[in-house]
Protein backbone atom coordinates (compact mmCIF):
# COMPACT_ATOMS: atom_id res chain seq x y z
CA UNK A 1 0.00 0.00 0.00
CA UNK A 2 1.39 3.35 -0.98
CA UNK A 3 2.13 5.86 1.86
CA UNK A 4 0.08 8.89 1.72
CA UNK A 5 1.64 12.32 0.90
CA UNK A 6 3.62 14.69 3.35
CA UNK A 7 1.16 17.68 3.85
CA UNK A 8 2.99 20.66 4.94
CA UNK A 9 1.44 21.99 8.69
CA UNK A 10 2.03 25.39 8.94
CA UNK A 11 2.09 27.21 12.61
CA UNK A 12 -1.45 28.66 11.68
CA UNK A 13 -2.39 31.87 13.40
CA UNK A 14 -5.95 31.69 14.39
CA UNK A 15 -8.26 33.61 16.42
CA UNK A 16 -11.44 32.62 18.13
CA UNK A 17 -12.08 29.19 19.01
CA UNK A 18 -11.79 28.31 15.23
CA UNK A 19 -10.54 24.55 14.39
CA UNK A 20 -7.40 24.24 12.50
CA UNK A 21 -8.54 24.09 8.81
CA UNK A 22 -5.44 22.23 7.99
CA UNK A 23 -5.66 19.52 10.70
CA UNK A 24 -9.95 19.34 9.59
CA UNK A 25 -8.31 17.96 6.39
CA UNK A 26 -5.92 15.46 7.33
CA UNK A 27 -8.86 14.10 9.23
CA UNK A 28 -10.74 14.05 5.90
CA UNK A 29 -7.97 12.30 4.12
CA UNK A 30 -7.62 9.29 6.74
CA UNK A 31 -6.95 7.87 10.19
CA UNK A 32 -3.30 7.92 9.13
CA UNK A 33 -1.66 10.63 7.21
CA UNK A 34 2.44 12.13 7.04
CA UNK A 35 2.76 15.68 7.99
CA UNK A 36 6.06 18.07 7.56
CA UNK A 37 6.18 20.50 10.79
CA UNK A 38 7.76 23.88 10.15
CA UNK A 39 10.75 23.23 12.26
CA UNK A 40 12.84 20.22 13.26
CA UNK A 41 13.47 17.27 10.41
CA UNK A 42 11.62 15.01 8.34
CA UNK A 43 8.14 13.89 8.67
CA UNK A 44 5.65 12.19 10.60
CA UNK A 45 2.83 9.70 10.86
CA UNK A 46 -0.32 11.62 12.32
CA UNK A 47 -2.79 9.62 14.08
CA UNK A 48 -6.32 11.67 14.43
CA UNK A 49 -9.29 8.86 14.96
CA UNK A 50 -10.10 8.54 18.73
CA UNK A 51 -8.93 4.34 18.86
CA UNK A 52 -6.11 5.18 17.23
CA UNK A 53 -5.15 7.91 19.41
CA UNK A 54 -5.66 5.87 22.86
CA UNK A 55 -3.92 2.98 21.06
CA UNK A 56 -0.51 4.70 20.81
CA UNK A 57 -0.27 6.63 23.77
CA UNK A 58 -0.85 3.29 25.29
CA UNK A 59 1.66 1.40 24.00
CA UNK A 60 5.12 0.63 24.92
CA UNK A 61 6.20 0.21 21.41
CA UNK A 62 5.79 3.72 20.72
CA UNK A 63 8.71 5.67 23.02
CA UNK A 64 8.89 9.35 23.98
CA UNK A 65 12.63 8.83 25.13
CA UNK A 66 13.79 8.58 22.07
CA UNK A 67 13.03 11.04 20.47
CA UNK A 68 15.32 12.90 22.73
CA UNK A 69 18.24 11.59 20.40
CA UNK A 70 16.89 13.45 17.47
CA UNK A 71 15.29 16.27 15.32
CA UNK A 72 12.25 15.21 14.55
CA UNK A 73 9.41 17.57 12.55
CA UNK A 74 8.22 20.08 15.39
CA UNK A 75 5.96 22.91 16.12
CA UNK A 76 8.52 24.61 17.86
CA UNK A 77 11.51 26.29 17.26
CA UNK A 78 13.42 25.23 20.16
CA UNK A 79 14.12 21.90 21.21
CA UNK A 80 16.16 20.95 24.14
CA UNK A 81 14.78 18.02 26.19
CA UNK A 82 15.68 17.83 30.18
CA UNK A 83 16.86 15.14 31.83
CA UNK A 84 14.16 13.74 34.70
CA UNK A 85 11.14 15.40 32.47
CA UNK A 86 8.13 13.17 32.46
CA UNK A 87 7.07 13.94 29.28
CA UNK A 88 10.28 12.41 27.78
CA UNK A 89 10.17 9.46 30.09
CA UNK A 90 9.32 5.44 29.55
CA UNK A 91 8.41 3.11 31.61
CA UNK A 92 9.73 2.13 34.63
CA UNK A 93 11.44 5.43 34.40
CA UNK A 94 8.08 7.14 33.90
CA UNK A 95 6.70 6.06 37.53
CA UNK A 96 10.02 6.39 39.47
CA UNK A 97 10.10 10.09 38.12
CA UNK A 98 6.06 10.56 38.97
CA UNK A 99 6.21 8.70 42.63
CA UNK A 100 7.67 11.82 44.39
CA UNK A 101 5.12 14.66 43.21
CA UNK A 102 2.28 12.57 43.43
CA UNK A 103 0.83 13.04 47.06
CA UNK A 104 0.44 16.50 45.89
CA UNK A 105 -1.73 16.01 42.88
CA UNK A 106 -4.46 13.53 44.20
CA UNK A 107 -8.38 13.88 44.67
CA UNK A 108 -7.66 14.08 48.62
CA UNK A 109 -4.69 16.95 47.96
CA UNK A 110 -7.01 18.81 45.83
CA UNK A 111 -10.19 18.78 48.38
CA UNK A 112 -7.65 20.33 50.85
CA UNK A 113 -6.50 23.28 48.58
CA UNK A 114 -10.07 24.10 47.59
CA UNK A 115 -10.74 26.34 50.43
CA UNK A 116 -7.18 28.40 49.79
CA UNK A 117 -7.91 28.40 45.91
CA UNK A 118 -11.74 29.67 46.68
CA UNK A 119 -9.86 32.15 48.95
CA UNK A 120 -7.70 33.34 46.35
CA UNK A 121 -9.86 33.71 43.83
CA UNK A 122 -12.19 36.00 45.82
CA UNK A 123 -9.86 38.13 46.69
CA UNK A 124 -9.32 38.46 43.17
CA UNK A 125 -13.00 38.95 42.02
CA UNK A 126 -13.63 41.23 44.90
CA UNK A 127 -11.30 43.88 43.71
CA UNK A 128 -12.79 44.09 40.24
CA UNK A 129 -16.37 43.87 41.74
CA UNK A 130 -14.92 47.08 43.79
CA UNK A 131 -13.45 48.74 40.84
CA UNK A 132 -16.55 48.39 38.74
CA UNK A 133 -16.87 47.37 35.20
CA UNK A 134 -14.87 47.30 32.61
CA UNK A 135 -12.51 44.95 33.13
CA UNK A 136 -10.33 42.46 31.22
CA UNK A 137 -10.67 39.39 32.63
CA UNK A 138 -7.02 37.36 31.64
CA UNK A 139 -5.60 40.25 33.11
CA UNK A 140 -7.39 40.62 36.54
CA UNK A 141 -8.50 36.78 37.04
CA UNK A 142 -7.47 34.40 34.17
CA UNK A 143 -3.94 34.75 34.87
CA UNK A 144 -3.02 35.55 38.42
CA UNK A 145 -5.27 33.06 39.64
CA UNK A 146 -3.74 29.62 38.15
CA UNK A 147 -0.76 31.38 39.22
CA UNK A 148 -1.27 31.66 42.48
CA UNK A 149 -2.81 28.76 42.76
CA UNK A 150 0.03 26.36 40.80
CA UNK A 151 2.37 28.77 43.32
CA UNK A 152 0.73 27.87 46.15
CA UNK A 153 1.03 23.64 45.02
CA UNK A 154 5.19 24.28 43.94
CA UNK A 155 5.98 26.39 46.75
CA UNK A 156 7.13 29.02 45.07
CA UNK A 157 7.39 32.00 47.04
CA UNK A 158 4.60 35.23 46.89
CA UNK A 159 8.25 37.48 45.76
CA UNK A 160 9.26 34.96 42.83
CA UNK A 161 5.87 34.65 41.54
CA UNK A 162 5.80 37.42 39.07
CA UNK A 163 9.34 36.51 37.73
CA UNK A 164 8.61 32.88 37.40
CA UNK A 165 5.40 33.72 35.61
CA UNK A 166 7.31 35.98 33.01
CA UNK A 167 9.32 33.33 32.26
CA UNK A 168 6.86 30.73 31.40
CA UNK A 169 5.17 32.76 29.17
CA UNK A 170 8.44 33.20 27.51
CA UNK A 171 8.78 29.75 27.27
CA UNK A 172 5.32 28.54 25.74
CA UNK A 173 5.51 31.44 23.31
CA UNK A 174 6.46 30.88 19.84
CA UNK A 175 7.89 34.49 19.52
CA UNK A 176 11.39 35.85 20.55
CA UNK A 177 13.23 32.90 19.13
CA UNK A 178 15.99 30.13 20.38
CA UNK A 179 17.48 32.65 22.43
CA UNK A 180 14.57 33.97 24.50
CA UNK A 181 13.46 30.55 25.01
CA UNK A 182 16.85 29.76 26.27
CA UNK A 183 17.34 32.47 28.40
CA UNK A 184 13.82 31.85 30.29
CA UNK A 185 14.43 28.46 30.56
CA UNK A 186 17.93 29.48 32.33
CA UNK A 187 16.53 31.78 35.13
CA UNK A 188 13.34 29.50 35.62
CA UNK A 189 15.09 26.14 35.77
CA UNK A 190 18.00 27.98 37.89
CA UNK A 191 15.92 29.07 40.08
CA UNK A 192 14.06 25.98 40.57
CA UNK A 193 17.43 24.04 41.07
CA UNK A 194 18.43 26.29 43.96
CA UNK A 195 15.16 26.12 45.57
CA UNK A 196 15.06 22.26 45.68
CA UNK A 197 18.55 22.04 46.87
CA UNK A 198 17.54 24.49 49.50
CA UNK A 199 14.46 22.07 50.48
CA UNK A 200 16.62 18.93 50.58
CA UNK A 201 15.57 18.36 54.50
CA UNK A 202 12.13 19.70 54.37
CA UNK A 203 9.19 18.30 55.43
CA UNK A 204 6.98 20.29 53.26
CA UNK A 205 4.12 18.99 51.43
CA UNK A 206 4.27 21.37 48.31
CA UNK A 207 5.81 19.79 45.26
CA UNK A 208 9.46 21.54 45.30
CA UNK A 209 9.51 20.52 49.06
CA UNK A 210 8.73 16.78 48.16
CA UNK A 211 11.35 16.73 45.15
CA UNK A 212 14.01 18.30 47.25
CA UNK A 213 13.70 15.48 50.22
CA UNK A 214 13.19 13.35 47.49
CA UNK A 215 16.78 13.99 45.60
CA UNK A 216 17.76 14.13 49.65
CA UNK A 217 16.82 10.21 49.93
CA UNK A 218 18.54 9.76 46.38
CA UNK A 219 15.28 8.68 44.72
CA UNK A 220 16.01 10.93 42.09
CA UNK A 221 18.66 13.28 40.90
CA UNK A 222 18.92 16.90 41.55
CA UNK A 223 18.58 17.31 37.35
CA UNK A 224 15.29 14.96 37.01
CA UNK A 225 14.23 17.10 40.10
CA UNK A 226 14.34 20.25 38.17
CA UNK A 227 13.23 18.88 35.08
CA UNK A 228 10.08 17.17 36.96
CA UNK A 229 9.22 21.06 38.16
CA UNK A 230 9.51 22.87 35.40
CA UNK A 231 6.70 21.48 33.19
CA UNK A 232 4.59 21.45 36.24
CA UNK A 233 4.86 25.07 36.83
CA UNK A 234 3.85 25.65 33.16
CA UNK A 235 1.05 24.08 33.39
CA UNK A 236 -0.91 26.50 34.61
CA UNK A 237 -0.97 28.85 31.86
CA UNK A 238 -3.04 26.18 30.26
CA UNK A 239 -5.54 26.77 32.28
CA UNK A 240 -5.47 30.55 31.88
CA UNK A 241 -6.45 30.23 28.10
CA UNK A 242 -8.82 27.45 28.75
CA UNK A 243 -10.96 28.95 30.72
CA UNK A 244 -10.57 32.23 28.86
CA UNK A 245 -11.71 30.12 25.49
CA UNK A 246 -14.38 28.67 27.50
CA UNK A 247 -16.02 31.79 28.40
CA UNK A 248 -15.44 33.33 25.24
CA UNK A 249 -18.13 30.88 24.30
CA UNK A 250 -20.19 31.68 27.26
CA UNK A 251 -20.47 35.39 26.79
CA UNK A 252 -20.52 34.88 22.78
CA UNK A 253 -23.45 31.91 23.25
CA UNK A 254 -26.69 33.42 24.60
CA UNK A 255 -28.49 29.94 25.57
CA UNK A 256 -25.44 27.97 26.22
CA UNK A 257 -24.55 30.85 29.01
CA UNK A 258 -28.58 30.66 30.08
CA UNK A 259 -27.56 26.65 30.63
CA UNK A 260 -25.14 27.40 32.56
CA UNK A 261 -27.30 30.07 34.89
CA UNK A 262 -29.88 28.21 34.99
CA UNK A 263 -29.25 25.16 36.22
CA UNK A 264 -25.91 25.67 38.04
CA UNK A 265 -25.92 22.61 39.73
CA UNK A 266 -25.30 21.11 36.72
CA UNK A 267 -22.42 22.90 34.92
CA UNK A 268 -20.15 19.71 35.31
CA UNK A 269 -21.27 18.23 32.13
CA UNK A 270 -20.50 21.88 30.33
CA UNK A 271 -17.79 22.01 31.24
CA UNK A 272 -16.66 18.47 29.84
CA UNK A 273 -18.38 19.37 26.12
CA UNK A 274 -16.40 22.68 26.20
CA UNK A 275 -13.21 21.18 27.29
CA UNK A 276 -14.05 18.50 24.48
CA UNK A 277 -14.36 21.04 22.21
CA UNK A 278 -12.00 24.23 22.49
CA UNK A 279 -9.10 24.16 20.61
CA UNK A 280 -6.89 24.14 23.54
CA UNK A 281 -3.39 24.10 21.39
CA UNK A 282 -1.96 24.68 17.88
CA UNK A 283 -1.01 22.06 15.82
CA UNK A 284 0.28 18.74 18.13
CA UNK A 285 2.39 18.75 21.25
CA UNK A 286 4.72 15.68 21.67
CA UNK A 287 5.80 13.23 19.13
CA UNK A 288 7.29 9.24 19.91
CA UNK A 289 9.22 6.93 18.04
CA UNK A 290 7.96 3.48 16.89
CA UNK A 291 10.52 0.76 18.21
CA UNK A 292 9.31 -1.49 16.07
CA UNK A 293 7.52 -2.20 12.93
CA UNK A 294 3.46 -1.28 13.58
CA UNK A 295 0.89 -1.78 11.23
CA UNK A 296 -2.34 0.35 11.24
CA UNK A 297 -4.99 0.45 9.06
CA UNK A 298 -2.92 -0.99 6.16
CA UNK A 299 -0.27 0.96 6.56
CA UNK A 300 3.01 0.00 8.04
CA UNK A 301 4.95 3.09 10.59
CA UNK A 302 8.63 1.20 10.15
CA UNK A 303 10.67 1.27 13.53
CA UNK A 304 12.22 4.54 14.09
CA UNK A 305 9.60 6.57 12.44
CA UNK A 306 8.00 9.56 14.60
CA UNK A 307 4.34 9.62 15.05
CA UNK A 308 2.18 12.57 16.69
CA UNK A 309 -1.61 11.97 18.07
CA UNK A 310 -3.85 14.57 17.73
CA UNK A 311 -5.98 14.84 20.68
CA UNK A 312 -8.03 17.59 19.11
CA UNK A 313 -9.00 15.64 16.23
CA UNK A 314 -9.80 12.74 18.51
CA UNK A 315 -12.33 14.84 20.64
CA UNK A 316 -14.33 15.55 16.95
CA UNK A 317 -14.15 11.86 16.01
CA UNK A 318 -18.00 11.27 14.69
CA UNK A 319 -17.43 7.88 15.28
CA UNK A 320 -17.08 8.73 19.37
CA UNK A 321 -18.90 11.97 19.35
CA UNK A 322 -22.10 12.38 17.31
CA UNK A 323 -22.54 15.47 16.12
CA UNK A 324 -18.71 16.62 17.04
CA UNK A 325 -18.61 19.93 15.47
CA UNK A 326 -21.61 21.44 17.49
CA UNK A 327 -21.02 22.19 21.85
CA UNK A 328 -24.09 19.81 23.06
CA UNK A 329 -24.59 20.53 26.58
CA UNK A 330 -25.70 17.40 28.30
CA UNK A 331 -23.81 15.12 25.89
CA UNK A 332 -23.40 11.74 27.66
CA UNK A 333 -21.02 9.61 27.62
CA UNK A 334 -17.96 12.39 27.28
CA UNK A 335 -15.20 10.28 27.24
CA UNK A 336 -12.98 13.67 25.94
CA UNK A 337 -9.15 13.18 26.19
CA UNK A 338 -8.99 16.81 26.61
CA UNK A 339 -5.98 15.72 29.89
CA UNK A 340 -3.93 13.49 27.20
CA UNK A 341 -4.08 9.74 27.45
CA UNK A 342 -2.00 6.61 29.02
CA UNK A 343 1.09 7.30 30.97
CA UNK A 344 1.66 10.60 30.06
CA UNK A 345 -2.27 11.77 31.06
CA UNK A 346 -1.39 15.14 32.66
CA UNK A 347 -0.07 15.15 36.09
CA UNK A 348 -2.24 18.03 37.13
CA UNK A 349 -5.53 17.58 35.55
CA UNK A 350 -7.33 16.97 38.78
CA UNK A 351 -5.51 20.98 39.92
CA UNK A 352 -7.15 22.03 36.16
CA UNK A 353 -10.46 20.80 36.63
CA UNK A 354 -10.43 22.38 40.51
CA UNK A 355 -9.72 25.70 39.05
CA UNK A 356 -12.03 25.42 36.09
CA UNK A 357 -14.61 25.03 38.07
CA UNK A 358 -13.84 27.89 40.76
CA UNK A 359 -12.96 29.95 37.86
CA UNK A 360 -16.46 29.70 36.02
CA UNK A 361 -18.61 28.94 39.12
CA UNK A 362 -17.22 32.40 40.73
CA UNK A 363 -17.90 34.53 37.73
CA UNK A 364 -20.67 33.67 36.63
CA UNK A 365 -22.08 33.51 40.36
CA UNK A 366 -20.62 36.98 41.38
CA UNK A 367 -21.21 38.80 38.28
CA UNK A 368 -25.07 38.03 36.85
CA UNK A 369 -25.28 40.50 34.03
CA UNK A 370 -21.32 39.20 32.83
CA UNK A 371 -21.22 40.36 28.94
CA UNK A 372 -19.04 41.58 26.38
CA UNK A 373 -17.52 45.05 26.25
CA UNK A 374 -16.80 44.67 22.72
CA UNK A 375 -17.89 42.90 19.58
CA UNK A 376 -16.46 39.42 19.73
CA UNK A 377 -14.66 40.12 16.56
CA UNK A 378 -12.67 42.86 18.63
CA UNK A 379 -11.53 40.42 21.10
CA UNK A 380 -7.33 39.96 20.63
CA UNK A 381 -6.54 36.46 20.43
CA UNK A 382 -2.71 35.40 21.66
CA UNK A 383 -0.50 35.07 18.56
CA UNK A 384 2.26 32.76 17.29
CA UNK A 385 2.02 30.27 20.92
CA UNK A 386 1.52 26.69 21.51
CA UNK A 387 -1.53 27.14 24.25
CA UNK A 388 -4.11 28.81 21.97
CA UNK A 389 -6.78 31.58 24.18
CA UNK A 390 -7.60 35.23 23.87
CA UNK A 391 -5.20 37.54 25.47
CA UNK A 392 -7.28 40.16 26.62
CA UNK A 393 -11.36 39.44 27.28
CA UNK A 394 -12.66 42.64 28.10
CA UNK A 395 -16.21 42.41 30.15
CA UNK A 396 -18.54 44.64 31.41
CA UNK A 397 -21.58 43.70 33.99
Amino acid sequence: MQPPPVRDWPALDLAGTEFDPVLAGLMREGPITRVRLPHGEGWAWLATRYDDVKLITNDPRFSRTEVTRRQVTRLAPHFAPRPGSLAWADQPDHNRLRKPVAGAFTVGAMKRLRPRAQELLDELVHTVVRDGPPADLVERVLEPFPIAVVSEVMGVPAEDRERVHTWTRQIISLSGGAEAADRAKAGMYGWIAGTVRARRDSAGEDVLSLLGAAVGRGEISEEEAVGLAGPLQIGGEAVTHNCGQMLYLLLTRPELMARMRERPDGRGPVLDELLRYIPHRSSVGLARIALEDVELHGVRIAAGEPVYVSYLAANRDPEVFTDPDRIVPDRDPNPHLAYGNGPHYCTGAVLARLQTELLIDTLLDRLPGLRLAVPPDQVAWRRRTMIRGPRTLPVTW
